[in-house]
C-alpha cells in the first residue's frame, strides 16, 4: 500500500480545488473564478486499489491586504511543512508573476519533492507554457522531480500525473477508512456549499467580505433542519446579500439546499440570517473562533 500527504499549491485561482476535484472524480471542495475562495486547509481522501493519497488543498499564497489574508497566507505555508510531495500549479495564461516565483522560493527551501503542474493548456498558448517553464524552472531547480502539462478543466493527463504521484509515495498505512473523501465536519462543509453559492452570486467586495457560520443541524422526522449566519462587514452590504424583496438570499439558499440534499440524500431545510460584524476581517477572535482557522494555524 503506497500512501501519503500531498499539498497542492499556487498562487490564487490558478486551479488547485479544480485540479483536486478533477482527480477525486467528484466535487469535495468549493470551486470558484474568484481569487481566495479557498480560506482553509482540507484534507481530501483519494483511496484507490493500490494507494491512499491525501490531497491537501489550500488557499492561494499572496500579498495580504488585512489580518484574515494573513492567516490565509500562514495557513497555505503551514499546509506545505511535513508533506510527502508538493504539486506546484502554474497559469501560463496569467504568466509566472511575482507570486508565483515567491511560492517557488518557499517550495525550494522545503526540500520536498515537487512535481511542476502546467495548469490550463486547453486554453493556453505553447509560446505561454514555454515562457512560464523558462520563468520558474531556475528558481526550483533540484526540486522538480517530474513536470506535467494538465487541464484541470478537461482531464488532459491527469492519469498519467495520478500515476506518478502513486509511484512517488512511499509505501505507508491507510490513513482514513476508504469511504472517506474529506477530514472536514459536516458543518465546515456546509458553510462551504453556502460559501461558494455568494462567490457565484455576487459580486467585487461582497464575497470577500462574508463569512458563514453553521449555528444548528437537527434530524427532524422528514428533513434535515440546518440554520447557519451569514457575516458581512456592512450594513450596506447586508442589504446586497438579502437583495431586493429577499430575492438574493433566496437564490442562496435555493442553491445552497439543492446541493446539499443531494449530498445528505434527505430533504433539507435550510434557515440563513444576514448579520453585520464591523471589519471582522481585521479581528483576531472572529477570524481564530468563529470562523475557524484555530486548528489549521497550529
Amino acid at each position: 500500500m503506497k500512501s501519503g500527504f500531498v499539498a497542492v499549491a499556487g498562487k490564487p485561482n490558478v486551479g488547485k480545488s479544480t485540479l483536486i476535484n478533477a482527480l477525486m472524480k467528484r466535487k469535495v471542495v468549493i470551486v470558484s473564478d474568484k481569487p481566495q475562495t479557498t480560506r482553509n486547509r482540507i484534507n481530501c481522501v483519494l483511496t484507490t486499489p493500490e494507494a491512499q493519497i491525501v490531497l491537501v488543498d489550500t488557499p492561494g499564497i499572496h500579498k495580504p491586504l488585512h489580518k484574515f489574508g494573513e492567516y490565509m497566507v500562514k495557513i497555505a505555508v503551514n499546509a506545505l511543512k511535513g508533506q510527502d510531495l508538493i504539486l506546484f500549479l502554474i497559469d501560463p495564461i496569467d504568466m509566472v508573476r511575482e507570486s508565483d516565483l515567491n511560492i517557488a522560493k518557499i517550495i525550494k527551501e522545503s526540500n520536498i519533492p515537487t512535481i511542476l503542474v502546467i495548469n490550463k493548456i486547453d486554453a493556453a498558448t505553447p509560446q505561454q507554457i514555454q515562457e512560464a517553464e523558462n520563468r520558474i524552472k531556475p528558481v526550483l531547480e533540484d526540486s522538480i522531480i517530474a513536470e506535467y502539462k494538465i487541464s484541470a478543466l478537461t482531464g488532459e493527463n491527469l492519469s498519467e500525473l495520478l500515476e506518478k504521484i502513486i509511484e512517488v509515495l512511499p509505501e505507508g498505512p491507510q490513513y482514513y477508512p476508504e469511504d472517506m473523501t474529506t477530514d472536514r465536519p459536516l458543518a465546515f462543509m456546509i458553510s462551504e456549499i453556502i460559501r461558494e453559492k455568494i462567490f457565484h452570486l455576487t459580486s467585487e467586495e461582497i464575497p470577500h467580505s462574508t463569512a458563514v457560520v453553521v449555528e444548528e443541524i437537527t434530524d427532524k422526522e422528514d428533513l434535515v433542519y440546518i440554520r447557519a449566519e451569514i457575516y458581512v462587514e456592512r450594513q450596506s452590504q447586508k442589504g446586497i446579500i438579502i437583495g431586493q424583496k429577499g430575492r438574493m438570499i433566496k437564490k442562496i439558499g435555493m442553491l445552497a439546499r439543492k446541493e446539499l440534499e443531494a449530498i445528505l440524500d434527505d430533504k433539507v431545510y435550510l434557515d440563513l440570517y444576514v448579520k453585520v460584524k464591523d471589519k471582522w476581517r481585521q479581528k483576531d477572535s472572529i477570524i481564530m473562533n468563529t470562523i475557524g482557522l484555530r486548528d489549521d494555524l497550529e
